[in-house]
């Protein structure tokens, strides 16, 4: 999973090689087929009215945005161990919280970067005002978080495993 302080990224070597692989692909063979689909559609004739064309270009700038955000994060990744199962929040740890102590009003959510959302799991960022709030809590004890209003709201630690999604 992913812990990130100041401009360091930290991933397992198993999410590093995952995302190593996808911009080995967005920049050899999907750049390939983006090319090609972009010459073909230009050959079409008028580019104004080429539906077809301005769709490639817009996926075109679309993977080339992913390609430079992937560098940047294998740039400044370190690869390290996932969490330890100590029952203390962290980064890469799949959290469930009881929202003012409350046990039938819970949440259980994954700590990591958007690199990791998926449809499986909601994702909270370790910068996120809940993910900051309940860094470092061990299980069983309270953390508190501010709203987008401005106050404060409590949440009890109920679990903190490592994610093994």
């Amino acid at each position: 999973m992913t812990q990130t302080s100041e401009n360091v990224t930290w991933l397992t070597q198993e999410a590093y090689n995952k995302l190593k692989a996808e911009l080995e692909y967005l920049t050899g063979p999907a750049r390939a087929e983006i090319s090609a689909k972009i010459a073909a559609a230009r050959e079409e004739g008028d580019l104004r009215e080429n539906g077809g064309y301005h769709a490639a270009k817009e996926e075109q700038g679309k993977q080339e945005l992913r390609v430079r955000q992937l560098t940047q994060l294998l740039e400044s990744a370190k690869v390290g161990e996932a969490p330890a199962a100590d029952g203390a929040v962290a980064p890469g740890m799949v959290v469930t919280i009881a929202f003012d102590g409350d046990e039938d009003d819970t949440l259980t959510f994954l700590l990591a970067s958007r690199e990791y959302a998926s449809g499986d799991i909601e994702t909270y960022s370790p910068q996120s005002p809940l993910g900051a709030g309940v860094i470092g809590h061990k299980v069983g004890e309270d953390a508190e978080y501010e709203l987008p209003n401005g106050k404060k709201a409590s949440v009890r630690i109920l679990k903190a495993e490592p994610y093994e999604g």
